[in-house]
């Protein structure tokens, strides 16, 4: 390859596996002319996380998969280098695929007890085959990030937790679970996106820590993934002022982040991989199109993710880098594929989804993740309550079909009620309902993973259960994210709080399960979760 072509290499532009003819034959430009080295794949333009915030609507495709297996063909086709194709799967295709297997949160599976680590290797192994049925030899996964931030918009359910020995050991996990399978894997965001307010998908977030801080706590997690040789680090648009003489640069752009620490002082001489380019908190810096992929490039990234401005990133880099640099970032790359095997043509997918394996790896993690977060003999007051004819089971954001509901109906059969939303007619019919009752299994299915306006649970429904719970004995199962706790009142006046993280039919047997034989439960929270 010339100087210019193995250039070509360090660029993974984003593709939509749902796009037009038009955008699918420009990629296959740019892999023909510009001998790009990869590419990462997401659902549609407007699933993009920096498009998805302004509600674009997201058209669901039920032929996504098989769609996205033929694009890779396609594109491996167009392709004189073999490419390596990426994705960010935290959770599995389903994060970007429908009708895909999905597995547990990384916040889920951080409930775990450390005697149950093997379950997350079985997480990224199972992944690392998916993702080989697709054709694609690189997840962008997992979060070596540490949760220390309640208010964190962005990662939250993403992480592992708040234990930074927990959190690099099941890093560690997952990568080892891919790695044998073949798959490449990455920890991302360094120096830590943990203890940030903003999402840097849409501004840029700024750490207040020193270096002795990070080194304590938020760059744990890379050093352990350093000493095990871990495929790739991701580095995050975050500003760290300690590290960059007091400026709000963010690490993507900074050589004192890659080079001088990342590099130098904690020895990685692994890839280093670009957050995504399109991000706003650096996207809108540089009017010159290629100046931001050189920029980048010169900090010490070795791959450019979601770079929007290959031709003319290339051109900037080649006039502005050593070949010495060029020589030793291609050399990173060229390892990677050699590893993963595609250099000798194994690039086709492989094999098919084993949805069964899937359900029951999901059911162990249910089974050894649900936590108990308060227990005041719940089994014996519900069944008491049922024998009484004054239990009452309630079902908030799921309708009353649902598994948990089913699964309970045998042994505990009681009047159930639902709301899918909560306008005011609904829960005043509701506060009628509950008046006949003493005792109520709740069940609270969380709309939204993410905490942007509440997670989406309305005040009128927080309000009615700070009043239930203050009413009645209430045994709360929260099937979602835990920090969703913090906003709901009188939390203390229930008489239990079972948090299942999940709403997986997996999940919903395993809780139900858990009360009709009030066996233990296994979990741990692993966050502080305010109020608990």
């Amino acid at each position: 390859m010339t100087l210019e072509q193995k250039i070509g290499q360090f660029f993974f532009p984003a593709v939509f596996i749902n796009d037009t003819e038009e955008n699918i034959q420009e990629t296959e430009h740019l892999i023909k002319e510009y001998n790009i080295g990869g590419l990462t794949f997401f659902h549609s333009r407007a699933s993009a996380a920096t498009n998805y915030e302004t509600k674009k609507k997201v058209e669901f495709n039920d032929d996504s998969f098989e769609r996205l297996k033929e694009l890779i063909v396609r594109f491996q086709k167009c392709a004189t280098t073999p490419l390596l194709m990426s994705i960010d799967a935290e959770w599995g295709l389903a994060m970007r695929v429908e009708k895909t297997p999905q597995y547990p949160y990384a916040i889920t599976l951080g409930a775990l007890p450390i005697s149950s680590k093997k379950l997350v290797y079985e997480v990224g192994k199972q992944i690392g085959l998916d993702l080989k049925s697709a054709g694609i030899y690189y997840n962008l996964a997992p979060l070596a990030d540490i949760n220390n931030n309640p208010n964190n918009p962005v990662i939250g359910y993403r992480s592992f937790g708040q234990n930074k020995e927990k959190v690099a050991r099941f890093a560690l996990e997952y990568l080892r679970g891919m790695n044998d399978v073949g798959v490449l894997g990455c920890l991302k965001h360094f120096p830590g996106h943990g203890n940030t307010s903003v999402d840097s998908h849409l501004g840029l977030p700024v750490l207040e820590e020193t270096l002795e801080q990070l080194l304590e706590n938020e760059l744990v997690p890379f050093i352990k993934g350093i000493a095990n040789n871990v495929d790739s680090i991701m580095i995050g648009h975050l500003a760290v002022p300690a590290l960059n003489s007091g400026k709000n640069t963010s690490a993507t752009l900074s050589k004192s982040v890659i080079e001088n620490l990342l590099r130098k002082q904690l020895g990685y001489d692994g890839l280093v991989i670009s957050d995504a380019l399109n991000m706003h908190s650096i996207s809108k810096l540089y009017d010159t199109k290629g100046q931001l992929e050189w920029e980048a490039f010169n900090a010490g990234n070795d791959v450019l993710c979601f770079a929007e401005n290959v031709a003319e990133g290339i051109q900037e880099i080649l006039k502005n880098a050593k070949p010495e640099r060029i020589e030793a970032s291609f050399d990173r790359l060229w390892k990677l594929k050699q590893k993963a095997g595609i250099l000798s043509g194994n690039t086709a997918p492989q094999g098919s989804f084993d949805f069964e394996a899937t359900s029951v790896l999901n059911r162990k993690i249910a089974d050894n993740c649900i936590t108990k977060i308060k227990d005041n003999n719940n089994s014996v007051t519900v069944f008491d309550a049922k024998n009484r004819d004054q239990l009452a089971k309630l079902s908030l954001y799921k309708n009353k079909g649902n598994v948990f509901f089913k699964t309970l109906s045998t042994s505990l059969p009681s009047p159930e009620f639902a709301i899918e939303m909560g306008n005011n007619l609904e829960i005043y019919e509701l506060e009628k309902n509950m008046v006949n009752f003493d005792t109520v299994i709740i069940s609270l299915f969380v709309p939204k993973a993410k905490p942007l306006n509440n997670f989406d649970i309305e005040d009128s429904v927080l309000a009615f259960l700070g009043n239930l719970f203050a009413t009645k004995k209430c045994v709360l199962y929260v099937f979602g994210n835990p920090y969703a706790l913090q906003l709901i009142p009188n939390l203390e006046q229930t008489l239990g709080i079972v948090q299942v993280y999940q709403d997986f039919t997996e999940f919903q047997e395993s809780a139900a399960n858990q009360l009709l034989e009030n066996t233990e439960c296994k979990g741990t929270l692993p966050v502080i979760v305010n109020g608990i």
